[in-house]
């Protein structure tokens, strides 16, 4: 006598009520914190809407872009220069390299900004690059006219970037196994080319995400140009709200800004993540459109 076949087992996905309840609380309270700053009237939704895309603020807007974007390319390659410098077993450029970091990451953004700016140019009249020893003068500026708000901005900013992206850049070289460099080197590879070769694109991991939050800082450090008279986003706002002072709406409308420019940077970074994360994982994580999908096909039905 043959014995029946087992029935098929039945999986019930376990309902996770709680996850549900919390996320219905936390939306409660932000519909509750949106419906009263409506209900406020501290903030005047007509302003913010007439000068959102004003284009004094959208200059100011540019101008913050083209800053930040420089200055952080300026930092990642001083970044990269000195981390090198600082693994070096030449004492006197690891010295230099501490230094400059030591320095520039102890001397807060605002005080270079004002050193280059008033400093520099009350101390040196010119800017003159010659080669040495001859009498032939490749470039010459009067200091005044070289020093502007935008270069001040940028050479404050940079500098004091390129510090912290020295640790960062020497952080993902350090975090590369040796036997890397070992094996390379095995094969007849140079240094230079075993750091761009095989350093440099494991390093990539350890880099990327602090990297992306220092753009990001970057993005919002900018607007410490302001104060010395660099035409970027809070300082446009500032002109304005100067006028006809509506001080909260033009804040508002600055920080909308801001708010879209670290979105896309945030966006920007977690694609540049899972690209670099190729070489590590069999799957890749899920984009944000994925997870909200597959959280959507398991809610609860009613």
């Amino acid at each position: 006598m043959s014995t029946p076949p087992p029935e098929a087992i039945r999986a019930v996905p376990a309902r996770h009520w709680g996850r549900w309840v919390s996320a219905a609380v936390v939306l409660l309270l932000l519909a509750w914190l949106v419906v009263a700053a409506l209900n406020s009237h501290f903030i005047d939704f007509a302003e913010v809407r007439k000068w959102q895309f004003n284009s004094l603020i959208l200059k100011g807007l540019w101008a913050t872009i083209v800053l930040a974007v420089l200055a952080q390319l300026a930092g990642i390659a001083l970044g990269v220069i000195f981390a090198v410098m600082r693994l070096s077993k030449n004492p006197v450029m690891s010295s230099v390299s501490w230094v400059y970091v030591w320095f520039f990451r102890g001397v807060p953004v605002l005080v270079l900004l004002f050193f280059f700016f008033n400093g520099v140019p009350s101390v040196f009249h010119s800017l003159t690059i010659a080669i040495p020893f001859t009498h032939v003068t490749l470039y010459s500026k009067l200091m005044v006219d070289f020093m502007t708000p935008f270069m001040a901005a940028f050479l404050a900013l940079a500098l004091n970037e390129g510090a912290y992206m020295a640790e960062i850049v020497r952080a993902g070289i350090l975090s590369v196994d040796e036997g890397q460099v070992h094996a390379a080197q095995a094969l007849g590879m140079t240094s230079r080319l075993t750091l761009r070769r095989i350093v440099l694109p494991q390093a990539m991991r350890v880099i990327i995400p602090p990297t992306g939050n220092e753009f990001i800082s970057m993005l919002k450090t900018s607007s410490l140009a302001s104060t010395i008279t660099y035409g970027e986003l809070l300082r446009r706002a500032g002109d304005i709200y100067a006028t006809n002072l509506e001080v909260v709406p033009l804040l508002i409308v600055a920080t909308i800004w801001y708010l879209f420019l670290t979105t896309i940077a945030t966006i920007a970074q977690y694609y540049i993540e899972r690209r670099f994360a190729r070489g590590r994982m069999r799957e890749l994580p899920e984009t944000p459109f994925q997870k909200v999908r597959r959280s959507l096909r398991r809610a609860p039905r009613l």
